[in-house]
């Protein structure tokens, strides 16, 4: 499976012990490099998606480097595996912290594994982006704490008006019980609700099950219209691959970050689902889909690794800005930035570090593939 990695053949992508070891010995050569940290999830559930933050964090060091650097220094990001679990991912930021003198770290994808994290570098006065995770618990975090991507007190509202607007009233929500899905949960139930439909089950899951009969059981029990879901690619492919089998396919599907649900599903399992994506492709981004198309041989494996990409070059963009890379001072000049033409579009921080506004768009699942959908 693509996002199946070791630690050590990431650090080597971006970084690597083996580079640092031909760099020479000590002082003097690190003093030749300015280095940030990311934590990332490249085993476990969500392992397609690391892979595809870890691709965009590489296109991200490449193009600032072939742009003179940071500081006339070169940039590098040394990669931590987290896993996907919240422990092993606030070793991982210790890790970049303690050894690697991060100033900056990047991570992770899971809510309840980024906001731990970000609470840690907080506490250690180390800037922290959020490249993936979605809970609006993260705008809790502190202001030494950014986010590259929307919370979902927006995209809990983009989804239940366009599961609205494709006529279900009766729905049942299923997704993973923890920091994310309790947050996109409320956020969906209170839009949808509002605009005169109905949550008939919540069934927020626990993690790490190896089979989802009972909750899809339950689906079946209450006859929805529509079954919204969301779930990490491992998980989300143990559920498709038995609603599949269960016949409940028949259901119309919609999956919040429909990407992330459908990364590691059998084709077969998933067709015709429709579900939210947050858009991934800016206005003036289509270089960034050539760049990565030509760097890997492939199209997008999930639509998350524009935003690890946008983390990158404004972190490199703050401390040119700040002409340090002292974390104070590039949490200020972070803050100051104003708007930032981001492969993903427009960024702009709010008073909270949040980005101000996410553009999301409603796709499908046909063919194999990811298709831009009419809303």
């Amino acid at each position: 499976m693509t996002g199946r990695i070791t630690r050590r053949s990431a650090g080597v992508a971006l970084l690597g012990a083996a580079a640092l070891a031909m760099l020479g010995s000590g002082a003097a050569r690190a003093q030749d490099t300015v280095t940030l940290g990311a934590v990332l999830p490249l085993s476990g559930a969500s392992a397609t998606i690391g892979e595809d933050q870890r691709r965009g964090i590489e296109l991200a060091v490449e193009k600032v480097n072939a742009d003179g650097g940071v500081l006339g220094r070169k940039l590098a990001v040394a990669v931590e595996d987290s896993g996907g679990r919240a422990q092993s991912a606030i070793d991982a930021a210790r890790k970049l912290v303690s050894v690697s003198k991060t100033p900056v770290v990047i991570g992770e994808y899971s809510s309840g594994n980024t906001i731990p994290v970000g609470q840690y570098l907080q506490r250690e006065g180390i800037v922290h982006i959020n490249p993936g995770s979605s809970s609006p618990a993260i705008k809790t975090i502190g202001d030494r704490s950014f986010s590259t991507i929307g919370l979902d007190d927006v995209a809990g509202k983009f989804t239940a008006q366009a599961v609205y607007g494709m006529g279900h009233r009766k729905a049942v929500f299923l997704a993973p019980n923890n920091a994310y899905g309790q947050g996109v949960y409320a956020e969906t139930k209170a839009a949808f609700e509002a605009l005169g439909g109905q949550i008939v089950a919540n069934l927020l899951f626990t993690e790490g099950q190896s089979n989802y009969r009972r909750e899809l059981q339950r689906i079946a029990a209450a006859k929805p219209d529509v079954i919204i879901y969301s779930g990490y690619g491992q998980e989300a492919a143990t559920i498709n691959r038995e609603a599949f089998e269960l016949g409940l396919s028949k259901t119309p599907w919609f999956g919040i970050y429909l990407s992330m649900c459908t990364a590691d599903s059998r084709p077969e399992t998933v067709e015709g689902q429709m579900g939210m994506e947050v858009n991934y492709v800016g206005p003036d981004g289509a270089w960034y889909r050539d760049a990565y198309k030509k760097k890997f041989g492939k199209e997008f494996a999930t639509t998350f690794s524009g935003y690890t990409y946008d983390a990158v070059m404004m972190a490199a963009a703050a401390i040119n800005k700040a002409g340090s890379a002292e974390p104070a001072r590039i949490r200020e000049a972070l803050a100051a930035l104003g708007d930032y033409a981001g492969a993903t579009g427009p960024i702009a921080f709010d008073a909270q570090g949040q980005r101000k506004t996410q553009p999301y768009i409603v796709v499908s699942y046909k063919g194999g593939e990811l298709k831009t959908a009419a809303k």
